[in-house]
């Protein structure tokens, strides 16, 4: 029953702010955007060379995002991602090619084989995995490079299989009738398109897929478990995570996006030699996400753009540049210059801005930017 009291009225909620996130996001959205036109447009008005660098480079991001996810963001350091690179290239060119003169091939759809071929370097990180999980820095790095030299002796006595040392040529990547190769026949506004051009666009839709995937991961629950495992093993226990699997399953997935970017090098190259796949390039992936940003899927992409770009700039332009030469000449070649900038701005980055190009990138933005009222 009522005594007859009002009871006083509640304060009016105030009104809600306008929301500064987007004004925020706006020009990162904007940029995003930009850089997709840019991305689709390019085989319209660009030549096959910086194409096919483009082609290297994204194969390359996507086996550096896998790195990050290990090394970046578990903090389980790994010598042995050339191995599962160079599983996924043979197994692509094994499982999609045929028999040809001493080797053998399944001669199945290069759709399945690229697919099997991840899966198949999925398991190889798998196998590896009891190790993976009981080793931790430099204990795992030592123990993975050993990767490396059993896989580079297989691929030159698997004869059957790899070819040797001269390889195996790679069968073209083709999707529902669709081959990715000079005899498609495709033209797009009076530019014919050849397999450069195709695997452009494929290769442009892998490289964006396997970003919006590590994301997710390292966004997601997965993601914290890894960082929480990197900063203290027995933290991230009492917190409830299983370390030891949260470790293989990082290195699952790590070996899965190397098999990814071996199924793409493969297509790019357009054929296998067991010489690429050495200790070197384990090496050019950890410079990758060192240079862009350890943890960083943009990073990591910056990070491969420069590796793989700045060895084939430089021996192409080598007549004009002082101090280097091209291949075959007395001096200083392209490729050990390149080696020699990208090693000295590694120990730059790591001492005066540990995040890496992404993190010099924003720094710059943030001075450009007028300070919050």
């Amino acid at each position: 029953m009522s005594d007859g009291t009002v009871a006083p009225a509640r304060p009016a909620a105030p009104a809600a702010a306008p929301s500064r996130a987007l004004p925020r996001r706006l020009p990162a959205v904007a940029a995003l955007v930009a850089a997709i036109v840019v991305a689709l447009a390019l085989p319209l008005y660009v030549d096959a060379f910086w194409l096919r660098i483009g082609l290297f480079a994204m194969a390359a991001a996507v086996g550096a995002l896998g790195l990050t996810v290990l090394f970046g963001a578990a903090g389980q350091l790994s010598l042995g991602h050339a191995f599962f690179v160079a599983v996924g290239t043979y197994g692509y060119a094994f499982l999609a090619g045929g028999d040809e003169g001493h080797m053998t091939g399944l001669g199945l759809p290069p759709l399945v084989a690229a697919v099997l071929a991840t899966l198949l370097a999925g398991v190889c990180g798998l196998l590896f995995s009891p190790v993976a999980s009981r080793l931790r820095g430099i204990y795992l790095g030592i123990a993975s490079l050993g990767l490396v030299f059993l896989g580079h002796h297989l691929l030159l006595n698997l004869r059957p299989v790899t070819g040797g040392y001269d390889g195996r040529s790679v069968t073209p990547f083709a999707l529902g009738g669709f081959a990715f190769s000079d005899a498609s026949g495709l033209v797009v506004l009076g530019v014919p398109f050849g397999a450069v051009e195709n695997l452009w666009y494929l290769f442009l839709a892998v490289t964006v897929a396997a970003t919006l995937v590590a994301r997710n991961v390292l966004r997601g629950r997965p993601g914290r478990a890894f960082r929480l495992m990197r900063d203290s093993e027995v933290g991230a226990a009492a917190m409830g995570v299983r370390v030891q699997r949260a470790k293989a399953s990082a290195f699952v997935l790590s070996s899965m996006y190397a098999g990814v970017a071996g199924v793409l090098t493969a297509l790019a190259f357009q054929r296998a030699v067991p010489d690429y796949f050495d200790l070197l390039l384990s090496i050019d992936f950890l410079a990758m996400i060192i240079l862009g940003g350890l943890g960083s899927t943009s990073g990591a992409i910056i990070g491969a753009a420069f590796v793989v770009a700045l060895p084939i700039v430089l021996s192409r332009y080598a007549d004009v540049l002082p101090l280097v030469v091209g291949p075959g000449q007395d001096g200083l070649e392209a490729s050990i210059a390149a080696q020699f900038v990208y090693g000295g701005l590694v120990v730059v980055v790591m001492l005066t801005q540990p995040g890496g190009l992404r993190a010099l990138v924003h720094a710059l933005r943030d001075r450009r930017r007028p300070a919050a009222r």
